[in-house]
Order: C-alpha cells, then sequence, then structure tokens
C-alpha cells in the first residue's frame, strides 16, 4: 500500500467513529434539536470532544453530513418530478417533501435558510440545490396556470420554512393545514 492511498481511507476505528458519532448526533438532533450539546454527542458516542472537531469542524459540517443522503434522495425527487409528473403534483409533493426535509430536526428550517446566504456553509451547495429546483417547479406550475403570475419561488421557499417550523411546534398536521391554504391562495381565483 503506498503513502498516498494511505492518506486517502481512513481507518477503520476513524470510520467507525465516524458512523458512531453520525448515529448519536441523527437521535440527539431528533430528540434536542439541531442545538443539542456536541460534548454530550461525544459522550454519548464513547469519544472526545477533539474526535468531534476533527471529524466536523463545525456543528454545520455535522448537520451536512446527517442530510447527506436525505438531500440527495430529495434532489433526485425534484428530478424526477419536474420530468415525469404534472406541474400540480410536482408542486404539491415538491413543498410537502422539503417541509418534511426541514422539520427533521427541530431548528433545521432555520440552519438550512441561513445556509443559502452563507457561501462559507458547509450546508450552501445543498440549499442551492433546493432553491433552484423550488425555482424550476415554480416557473412551471406557473407555465401551467397553477399559481398567480405574481408567485415566486421565493414565495414556496418562505412557505416551506414557516410549515416546518409549525410541524415542530405545532404538529404535523397544523403544518398540513398551512401547506393547503397557502397553495391555495397562491392559486390563480380561477383555479381555487
Amino acid at each position: 500500500m503506498t503513502e498516498t492511498s494511505k492518506r486517502r481511507r481512513p481507518r477503520a476505528d476513524a470510520r467507525r467513529n465516524v458512523e458512531r458519532l453520525l448515529a448519536v448526533a441523527d437521535g440527539a438532533f431528533r430528540e434536542h434539536g439541531v442545538d443539542a450539546s456536541l460534548g454530550q454527542i461525544a459522550r454519548a458516542a464513547g469519544v472526545a470532544i477533539g474526535t468531534v472537531y476533527a471529524h466536523f469542524a463545525t456543528r454545520r459540517a455535522l448537520i451536512a453530513a446527517l442530510l447527506r443522503e436525505r438531500h440527495e434522495a430529495l434532489f433526485a425527487l425534484g428530478e424526477d418530478l419536474l420530468d415525469r409528473h404534472d406541474p400540480a403534483e410536482a408542486l404539491s409533493t415538491w413543498v410537502r417533501e422539503c417541509v418534511r426535509n426541514a422539520a427533521t430536526y427541530r431548528g433545521l428550517a432555520a440552519v438550512l435558510a441561513a445556509g443559502l446566504d452563507d457561501e462559507a456553509s458547509e450546508l450552501h451547495e445543498s440549499c442551492e440545490r433546493m432553491a433552484d429546483l423550488t425555482d424550476r417547479v415554480t416557473a412551471a406550475a406557473r407555465a401551467a396556470g397553477l399559481l398567480r403570475p405574481e408567485v415566486r419561488a421565493d414565495d414556496l421557499t418562505a412557505l416551506m420554512g414557516a410549515a416546518a417550523w409549525t410541524r415542530e411546534t405545532s404538529g404535523v398536521e397544523q403544518g398540513d393545514r398551512l401547506i393547503r391554504f397557502t397553495l391555495d391562495g397562491f392559486r390563480p381565483p380561477s383555479t381555487t
């Protein structure tokens, strides 16, 4: 094995530490939100806090690692919705899935919203991809006459953030009601 290949491949114990940290962090974030103590996560994973920071330089890096697979699936869904489904179904499904994603952990919607404007954020690229897909879904729905001409992707993004927060604080049913009523209000009068 060359020196280069040794540097590229993490040691087995380092991989196990990362896997354990991700599993524990997921549980802690689900229970306590994205502000859960990194020190407690490290202790529960059986590692020192330095190990957390050695693998994840910031809290956002840890969150990005936890969301990586979930975001890839969300982006694939968005592309599929645009390619294969009618604009009404694409709009409704995209908004609901983005809300479900943003409500994964309490406080995540705010972290994602900040990630879009912060180019240094480890979440920035994912947030840009989500914004691009939201733009395209909005344009398709508007072109199909499903949205008022003045409705922008920013309006859908605001709805998704508000609905994610509502799900966190008032439950899934209330978040879904907010989505339904707001999407109804975004439609031109002739389609409601």
